[in-house]
């Protein structure tokens, strides 16, 4: 494997969180700002969040609207976080975006992952872990959360400190506790 700097390196994706630990102010302020760092087209960040600490409000309201099959480990996270960009045309004071055109299917939902990817490196600066989860009702969220038109939900993450393998459903326990493996490099290029 080439050289990788070890925030890459050791960057992983669990699913059981340590179900008394906690983000403090300080760390979810660094998160964030990783995030506002991101590269955006045009320094447009069209990216926006919801962050929800354990059992206060939004954390409830993002959990509930996770599958059945993923609330049982990530209500142990210290934190649910959902990632939302601006759809065409939508600018964060709710005008229209002017000079460059975004395509609200590709642009921002890619500069939305550049963001959630800073995020997820910054944590695991901070010793802690995100796993992100796409297939929620995204509907449901929106309006749960009351979100302005025009932001549209993309993304969940959750994050925390590690917790106990062993408090895991046998199937994911072995998932967990597996070598991590990824295609080879050559899988993965065009020409």
């Amino acid at each position: 494997m080439a050289d990788l700097t070890p925030l890459l390196a050791f960057r992983w994706s669990p699913r059981a969180f340590d179900p008394a630990a906690t983000l403090t102010a300080d760390e979810a302020a660094s998160l964030l700002e990783a995030a506002r760092w991101a590269p955006s087209a045009g320094n447009g960040q069209p990216w926006r969040f919801a962050l929800g600490h354990r059992d206060d409000e939004t954390w409830k309201r993002i959990l509930v609207n996770l599958p059945s099959d993923d609330q049982p480990w990530a209500r142990h996270a210290a934190a649910l976080l959902l990632g939302a960009h601006l759809t065409a045309g939508t600018a964060a004071s709710g005008t229209t975006v002017t000079g460059v055109a975004r395509d609200a299917g590709t642009g921002a939902a890619y500069d939305l992952g550049q963001a959630v990817a800073h995020l997820t490196v910054q944590a695991t600066a901070l010793g802690l872990y995100v796993r992100q989860i796409a297939g929620f009702d995204h509907a449901g969220l929106a309006a749960d959360l009351d979100l302005p038109a025009g932001v549209r939900p993309l993304v969940v993450a959750a994050v925390g400190r590690l917790g106990d393998p062993a408090s895991l459903p046998t199937a994911l326990r072995e998932q967990e506790v597996g070598l991590r493996r990824r295609r080879p490099l050559a899988d993965l290029l065009l020409r």
